[in-house]
């Protein structure tokens, strides 16, 4: 009897001894990406609308549920016609004043003052619309895809043309 209870023992403990170098010695496979400082010169800015850049920052905001990270850059008094997203946005003010409201159409009176550090959540298909007092830099981020659905299409300016197009000679 203490011969069978001897091996039985030893049997566990080998087994147990065994797994335990099986989870250790396994590389794990979730592990994160390393990490990586975005800079911020070195953030590639794409005029949106007149007055506003956006800049990706982390993840690709055109992915179907993948987190994402984008800066958009207004300057001063730049207007962010009525709009919505089919995703929450998630908004943070980075530098200067953002103005924003709710509704379907730009109305300056009914605008609320965020200023630096302040955070606002848009739940998705939320009309809104914003403006910037200063030059101002906003960071959103949310999941995917990250896309503006205009109210009224016909009250957004597009980016002034590019400076190397408007200095082209005449021939």
């Amino acid at each position: 009897m203490k011969k069978i209870l001897r091996g039985s023992v030893c049997v566990a403990l080998i087994g147990a001894a065994t797994l335990a170098v099986a989870v250790y010695s396994q590389e794990k496979k979730d592990s994160p990406s390393p990490t990586k400082i975005v800079h911020f010169a070195d953030l590639k800015w794409t005029p949106i609308i007149k007055g506003c850049d956006l800049a990706p920052v982390a993840g690709n905001p055109d992915a179907e549920a993948a987190p994402f990270v984008v800066r958009i850059r207004c300057v001063d008094g730049a207007k962010i016609p009525a709009h919505w997203h089919p995703t929450d946005e998630n908004v943070t003010v980075l530098k200067g004043t953002f103005l924003a409201g709710m509704g379907e159409t730009f109305d300056e009176t009914k605008m609320m003052t965020m200023n630096v550090g302040n955070f606002v959540m848009m739940p998705k298909e939320m009309r809104h619309y914003a403006m910037s007092k200063g030059e101002t830099i906003v960071q959103v981020h949310g999941a995917g895809p990250f896309k503006v659905n205009w109210v009224n299409p016909s009250e957004v300016q597009p980016p002034d043309a590019p400076a190397a197009a408007a200095a082209k000679p005449k021939s």
